[in-house]
């Protein structure tokens, strides 16, 4: 897909007019990354910004014990990264290929360069981040208000909303672990595999390998009890 394509698909240049696409993309690099490898780390130097072309990306950090917790997940058409561009800071967070990945990359220069061209930019920086802030706080209220089974049924009722396939949309096949799904709810594996099972004994998934399909979303949907 030619990039100006791919950028027309993007919330944050969905503004641009064709020709400042086109300028956009010419600036554009492209970088694929096999499935497991970081893509960067928290706290390292950041100057670009990805746009994911393919694939899924894994946002993570790490505790002081050196535990890991996955903040987010991003697919095709959503960009990552950001933060570090807009402000020039280290990165708050690392980055892993969920699945192989190929992504856009966006120099910090060229970014300001683009927005002081365009300032309506502007106007979707701050939709991107303001939507970015809204999921932190839901996702915050989750883990002080649910118990795992809550939380386990948002992220999957959440994670086929975004990136479910098939006809009705409740297929999810993410290459995400248990152990990276209990990551992202603060439980245990153990525990996750406990819910996962008593979701499956009740007939509201299934589960084949790493995926998982949702056979009742209106079941699953009463399990998020605040």
């Amino acid at each position: 897909m030619p990039k100006a394509t791919m950028l027309r698909n993007v919330a944050l240049f969905a503004g641009l007019s064709d020709q400042a696409l086109e300028d956009l993309a010419s600036s554009l690099g492209r970088r694929t990354f096999a499935k497991g490898m970081v893509i960067f780390h928290k706290g390292s130097s950041g100057q670009t910004m990805y746009i994911i072309e393919s694939g899924k990306v894994r946002i993570f950090t790490l505790s002081e014990s050196g535990q890991e917790v996955t903040l987010n997940i991003y697919g095709p058409g959503e960009v990552f990264g950001e933060f570090s561009l807009l402000d020039g800071q280290p990165r708050s967070a690392g980055a892993v290929a969920q699945e192989k990945t190929v992504a856009l990359t966006l120099h910090r220069d060229h970014f300001f360069q683009q927005l002081e061209a365009n300032p309506s930019m502007a106007r979707s920086i701050i939709e991107v981040l303001t939507t970015r802030l809204r999921f932190t706080t839901e996702h915050a209220e989750s883990l002080a208000f649910l118990d795992v089974y809550g939380r386990v049924a948002m992220r999957l009722l959440d994670l086929a909303g975004r990136y479910g396939t098939g006809e009705d949309g409740t297929e999810l096949d993410l290459h995400l672990t248990q152990a990276e799904l209990a990551t992202w709810v603060a439980a245990t594996r153990e525990s996750v595999n406990k819910v996962l099972g008593a979701f499956r004994d009740q007939g509201l998934i299934a589960v084949e390998g790493h995926k998982i399909t949702i056979l009742d979303l209106e079941g699953l949907e009463r399990r998020i009890i605040y």
